[in-house]
């Protein structure tokens, strides 16, 4: 047998081939199929903590230095967002920021005297009515005490 004849070791060094790329790939794409299903049965095991928002009682929403007559504020009341707003008139309303069609958070336009749902342009007036747009219902209305400077809003809805 010659020396020519005898086959030649691989190389060290030799480049990636197809055959291990796609060993690569197939590893990669089995790892992400399997974080896939495990991720949501771990959570459902081990579900995350929930925010832990008061059940009852009163929130400091705003001070009355923060809001001028015909301006609103956005803000948490537990766990939901809630509305304060401050009337042209002077009247404190505090509303659910929840709109009744599907659940956007709603601000009040001061250009237009309104509450206005920027998902579906809904519109409610100053009492929680809706006026116009897609929601079904007026928003839950809460009850707003003013203590000095402070603006406290119950958690209880005065009406639904």
């Amino acid at each position: 047998m010659n020396e020519s004849d005898r086959p030649l070791p691989p190389p060290e060094s030799a480049p990636t081939g197809r055959r291990s790329f796609l060993d690569w790939l197939l590893g990669f794409s089995a790892f992400g199929t399997a974080a896939a299903i495990l991720y949501p049965v771990v959570h459902f095991v081990f579900p995350p903590p929930r925010p832990r928002g008061r059940d009852k009682g009163a929130v400091l929403a705003a001070q009355t230095s923060e809001l001028a007559p015909g301006s609103g504020k956005v803000f948490p009341l537990g766990t939901r967002p809630a509305i304060l707003v401050h009337t042209p008139d002077g009247k404190w309303r505090a509303f659910s920021a929840k709109c009744t069609h599907l659940s956007c958070t709603v601000t009040y336009r001061q250009d237009m005297d309104m509450i206005w749902c920027p998902c579906h342009d809904g519109h409610f007036d100053l009492t929680g009515k809706n006026v116009s747009g897609p929601p079904p219902r007026p928003l839950p209305e809460y009850s707003v005490v003013v203590k000095g400077e402070d603006v406290y809003v119950t958690e209880e809805a005065q009406r639904g």
